[in-house]
């Protein structure tokens, strides 16, 4: 019985190595393929440097101030490592007379990658579609990305991204949101990873 147990265990053994497949670690293999996949991707799409910028932020958020309206309560803290800095009244767009308008700064704390957000909000969806085209139609920048915003498979908007023609290391993102519009100014890839991940 002894001899039979240490044959079991020594052809056990050699199957490990001999046979196809069996005994290797496939959970190291397939984290190896990815990895592969990925790097494949990034060389196609050049987001090597994109994705190497981290996704969370370093420093605190800006407490908001007491009696801060609705609008402003449900705009992110942060997005990605972009953290609210500064929240401003604003009235860039007061000839279309929104309800409330803001700009707010989202910073990492390095100043060159501040993005800009100017939001605003309308009494209706109709009214904010007015001014949405008529910011989108002033921008004279070369046109970089533009689509539907959805929410929930709804379409609720659309949004535009142009390049800054007054600033060629800057884009613009403008989108609206049912009735709210916003408008993203700041370095190309800032502006590009925030509208993407921005929440509403």
């Amino acid at each position: 019985m002894v001899i039979a147990a240490v044959v079991v265990i020594v052809l056990s053994l050699l199957s490990a190595f001999v046979w196809p497949g069996w005994a290797i670690n496939h959970g190291a293999n397939a984290s190896g393929e990815s990895e592969n996949a990925v790097s494949q991707t990034d060389d196609k799409t050049g987001d090597k440097a994109k994705d190497s910028e981290p996704t969370k932020p370093s420093i605190a958020a800006t407490p908001l101030a007491d009696g801060s309206s609705e609008l402003v309560k449900a705009l992110p803290d942060s997005v990605l490592n972009y953290v609210r800095s500064k929240v401003e009244t604003s009235a860039q767009w007061s000839s279309s007379s929104p309800l409330e308008e803001y700009t707010v700064t989202y910073s990492t704390g390095v100043k060159s990658k501040d993005v800009t957000l100017i939001v605003a909000q309308w009494s209706t969806a109709t009214n904010a579609k007015a001014q949405y085209d008529s910011v989108a139609a002033a921008l004279t920048g070369d046109e970089l990305a533009s689509g539907n915003v959805k929410v929930s498979g709804t379409t609720t908007g659309t949004y535009t991204v142009h390049k800054d023609a007054s600033n060629e290391a800057n884009s613009v993102a403008v989108w609206q949101n049912d009735t709210v519009v916003f408008q993203a100014t700041g370095a190309k890839a800032a502006v590009d990873r925030f509208y993407k991940e921005f929440p509403l």
